[in-house]
C-alpha cells in the first residue's frame, strides 16, 4: 500500500484545461470526513484542488451517505454543475445540468421495505432513535431525531408510520451504546435484505439490498465511458469500503478505521490536513 504524502505530488498544482489532459478520470469523493471535516468545514486547499480537477476537465462526482438536499451544497461548493452525484450511500443518484430548473434531475431510486429491519432493531434496541428518507425525499423520525446529514427538517411521526413507509435510506442512532457494543448488536441481529454500513459512532445506515456508492458509480461508470483503471476515489468510513475496492485507485483517508485502510490501495493524510487535496493535486500532474 502506497503512503501518499505532500511530497508525492510536489510541483503538480498548476491547473489545466481539458484539452491539454491526455487522461481523463472518474472521481468519486465521499464528503464527511473527506472533502470536510466532522464541524462540516471544507478548508480552502481542498476547494482549490477539487475546483482545478473539476476544471481541468475531469469528471468529479461526490459519492456521500448524505441525503440529497445535504449534498447539493457541496456539489455547489466545488462547481461541479455537469456531471453526475450520488447521494444516500448509493440509493439516490443524480443528474447535474445548469438548464434544469432546479439544476439537477433524479436519475435513479433505490427503495425497499424498512419494516423488517425496523422490527429486529427496535426489539433489540428499544431506545434508539430511527429515522428514513422516504421515495418522496420526506424525512421521517421518532424521538425529535434530526442531522445535518438528512438536509430538510425531519418530520416527527410515530414508529408505526415509520413501519407503514417506503424508504430510500434507513438511520438507527442509539445514544446509550459505544459503538462497540452498536454493532456487535447489529451483528447478532443478522440484517437481512438490506446493505448496511456501521458509521464512527453508535450510528447505522441501511439501504436496498445490493445498493452501495460502488453499485451506483458502477452504474454511471458505464455511461461515461470510463476504463476502469481511470477511477479513482477516496473516503473515510466504512460506508466507503466497497467503493474503495471498486476504484482502479482507492485512496483512505488518514484517519480512516483499518477495516477501511485495508480496502484501500493508498493511504493520504488525514482530513484534517487536508489529505483530500493531495490526491487531487496528483491527477493534475
Amino acid at each position: 500500500m502506497t503512503i501518499l504524502t505532500e511530497s508525492t505530488v510536489a510541483g503538480t498544482d498548476d491547473r489545466r484545461n481539458a484539452t491539454e489532459n491526455s487522461i481523463k478520470f472518474m472521481v468519486a469523493l465521499d464528503v464527511d470526513g473527506t472533502l470536510v471535516d466532522h464541524d462540516g468545514h471544507m478548508s480552502a486547499p481542498v476547494r482549490d484542488a477539487a475546483q482545478a480537477v473539476v476544471a481541468a476537465g475531469h469528471d468529479v462526482l461526490i459519492a456521500t451517505g448524505r441525503s440529497l438536499n445535504a449534498t447539493l451544497p457541496i456539489i455547489e461548493q466545488i462547481g461541479i454543475d455537469t456531471g453526475y452525484a450520488v447521494c444516500c450511500n448509493g440509493g439516490v443518484t443524480l443528474r447535474l445540468d445548469p438548464d434544469l430548473a432546479d439544476g439537477y434531475e433524479i436519475i435513479h431510486k433505490s427503495t425497499f421495505d424498512p419494516a423488517p429491519a425496523l422490527r429486529a432493531l427496535r426489539e433489540r434496541l428499544p431506545t434508539a432513535k430511527y429515522a428514513l428518507e422516504d421515495e418522496d425525499g420526506n424525512f421521517l423520525a421518532t424521538e425529535r431525531f434530526h442531522d445535518a446529514s438528512f438536509g430538510v427538517e425531519a418530520i416527527g411521526v410515530d414508529f408505526q408510520t415509520l413501519l407503514e413507509s417506503t424508504a430510500v435510506r434507513l438511520v438507527v442512532y442509539s445514544t446509550e451504546n459505544t459503538p462497540e457494543e452498536f454493532s456487535e448488536t447489529i451483528q447478532q441481529i443478522g440484517l437481512a435484505g438490506v446493505t448496511y454500513s456501521v458509521g464512527w459512532t453508535a450510528w447505522l445506515d441501511i439501504a436496498a439490498a445490493g445498493v452501495t456508492k460502488a453499485s451506483a458509480l458502477e452504474r454511471l461508470r458505464g455511461q461515461l465511458g470510463t476504463e476502469p483503471n481511470r477511477t479513482v476515489a477516496i473516503g473515510d468510513g466504512r460506508n466507503d469500503i466497497e467503493m474503495l475496492g471498486w476504484a482502479g485507485r482507492g485512496v483512505a483517508m488518514g484517519q480512516a478505521p483499518e477495516e477501511v485502510i485495508a480496502a484501500a490501495d493508498e493511504v493520504t493524510a488525514s482530513v484534517f490536513d487536508d489529505g483530500a487535496a493531495h490526491v487531487l493535486r496528483s491527477l493534475l500532474s
